[in-house]
């Protein structure tokens, strides 16, 4: 049976560019596109707008943005307007954030998984056309719905999927959300853990394994020239274990090595300092942690989070020639 692949994007091309590499990939049968929030740089719901507007099958999820900075009544109301434009193809990813951003920004992430199971009720009631009255730890609802005037009153069919790495928040989501978006930057093994997880907290619901949907990132890399496409990962690498604790503490590099890029890497670093830093982090790493190297060699290292669990891998290109990685995964894997 093939497995869909869907394509992810953050901030690397123009808005434009986005638009064209989407219907690319929808033309060459691509399941889904997600687009983040990236950083402090791309908010996911213009470009998610942008591909809905100008495509007619794939599905485009937010992989994630962040359940703090959006009050949960808008991120409802949101949702339902994109999935005005195209309904039944937007899935609501949400994600716990991470700090040093967080904090710089002055959100205090306490009770993250309090605060998440109270914002995925809530949206999940209001695009379920209720109204709502909640007063919890973080969300304060008096009353409240979509209140249509001008448009048909319906449910809106928007998933929810929780972005978790850790295995607290693994486990809540699978007790409570549509699926779980598997992390970027962990090798194969790190599923194992991750399944157990999920699968504890949705037998607290009733539920199996079996219904909890899996997409996963996965940094893919794919060059004709092997050292290029490393080398091309390896940035990355450098820069999110240097800089994300939530990734490091998940991602099964040696702590000796995250050590050693934390005295190089701060808080946003520059690109001379994640150049440095990179030069620690040897290929084995890469390897271990992304999908890198010629075609037939990604799609092989793809196919291991599938056979560990992953449903749809979602691939995000970091090689210069993304319809090349597109045309290695046509059709799915």
């Amino acid at each position: 049976m093939t497995t869909p692949v869907a394509l992810y994007l953050q901030d690397a091309h123009t808005i434009t560019e986005g638009i064209e590499l989407v219907r690319y990939a929808e033309d060459k049968g691509f399941d889904a596109v997600w687009q983040a929030d990236s950083r402090l740089v791309r908010d996911a719901v213009v470009p998610m707008a942008a591909f809905g507007a100008t495509t007619d099958r794939i599905k485009i999820g937010s992989g994630v943005i962040d359940c703090w900075t959006r009050n949960p009544a808008r991120l409802a109301s949101t949702f339902s307007t994109l999935d005005d434009l195209a309904p039944g193809r937007y899935i609501c990813g949400l994600g716990a954030w991470w700090d040093p951003l967080a904090s710089k920004v002055g959100i205090e992430r306490l009770r993250p998984l309090t605060v998440m199971r109270e914002i995925v009720t809530v949206v999940r009631a209001l695009l379920n056309n209720e109204t709502v009255t909640f007063d919890g730890y973080y969300v304060h609802l008096d009353g409240v719905e979509l209140d249509y005037v001008y448009q048909e009153r319906r449910p809106k069919q928007v998933p929810i999927y929780i972005g978790a790495t850790g295995m607290q928040m693994m486990e809540l989501t699978g007790e409570i959300a549509d699926g779980a978006v598997l992390n970027y930057l962990v090798s194969p093994s790190y599923n194992t853990g991750a399944l157990e997880a999920l699968a504890r907290g949705a037998a607290k619901a009733g539920r199996t394994i079996d219904d909890i949907d899996r997409p996963q990132l996965v940094v893919c890399s794919v060059d004709r020239d092997r050292k290029h496409a490393l080398d091309n990962a390896r940035l990355l690498v450098t820069q999110y274990l240097g800089q994300q604790p939530h990734i490091m503490k998940a991602s099964g590099v040696p702590q000796e090595l995250l050590d050693e890029i934390g005295t190089v890497l701060t808080w946003p670093a520059t690109h001379d300092q994640v150049v440095a830093a990179s030069k620690m982090v040897p290929d084995e790493i890469v390897q271990m942690i992304t999908a890198s190297g010629e075609p037939d060699e990604v799609r092989a290292k793809v196919a291991e989070y599938v056979a560990t669990g992953c449903t749809c891998p979602i691939l995000y290109p970091l090689a210069d020639d993304v319809r090349l990685m597109i045309d290695t995964f046509a059709g799915g894997i």
